[in-house]
């Protein structure tokens, strides 16, 4: 058996004005930034090995040689322009227009 509250408005005591203020706490969530992460880039990485580093914790290896355990959203931080270049070169810019 289910029940459903109605919300009840708030009571005020005999030691709070008409004018009273509430305190609403506000949770912020923020990632931690390191020293250096100015200097970090998101690298092209073959989407099985990152699916297999997740597993095992195991480093992977991207196009330009970079060894490294992925973990941070790799949307926050600009793309490698050594790996974009090796990529461009193999598979065509998209910028090429084809």
């Amino acid at each position: 058996m289910s029940q459903t509250f109605e919300p009840q408005p708030l009571r005020q005591t005999d030691t709070e004005s008409q004018a009273g203020t509430m305190t609403i706490e506000r949770e912020q969530t923020r990632e931690l930034v390191e020293p250096g992460d100015a200097e970090r880039f998101s690298h092209y990485v073959r989407k099985e090995k990152i699916l297999e580093s997740a597993m095992t914790g195991e480093p992977v290896i991207a196009l330009c040689g970079k060894v490294w355990v992925p973990g941070r959203d790799p949307q926050k931080f600009p793309v490698c322009p050594a790996c974009k270049e090796i990529l461009d070169g193999r598979f065509g810019s998209e910028d090429d227009g084809e």
